[in-house]
């Protein structure tokens, strides 16, 4: 029952949706401002703004990643120095402390 019902709500979206796009694209075509050959060239030099604009972020991302990169690198460094330090003073606390038991 319930599969018959969804399977019907999807079957009258999908006809909703198929024909929704079929008249924006008749309406389009008839109310367009300018000709195919007009609106194709504006397409292209529109589309080639957006791949500019889309290199310039992906520019400005790959730098920002390299900064945090190093960023993170030096701080996981620091506390990478720092922890083997905690473990050199632990081994060194423990050497001491069954020196002090064997004594």
């Amino acid at each position: 029952m319930w599969s018959s019902m969804r399977e019907r709500r999807l079957t009258y979206f999908a006809i909703g949706l198929f024909t929704g796009v079929a008249l924006g694209v008749f309406a389009g075509l008839l109310l367009a401002p300018y000709s195919g050959a007009q609106t194709r060239r504006r397409l292209a030099l529109q589309a080639h703004r957006v791949a500019e604009s889309a290199r310039d972020v992906a520019d400005k991302a790959e730098q920002t990643a390299h900064v945090l990169g190093d960023r993170v690198d030096h701080y996981l460094g620091r506390d990478e120095e720092a922890a083997w330090r905690k473990v050199r003073e632990l081994r060194e606390g423990v050497a001491r402390y069954t020196q002090a038991q064997i004594s």
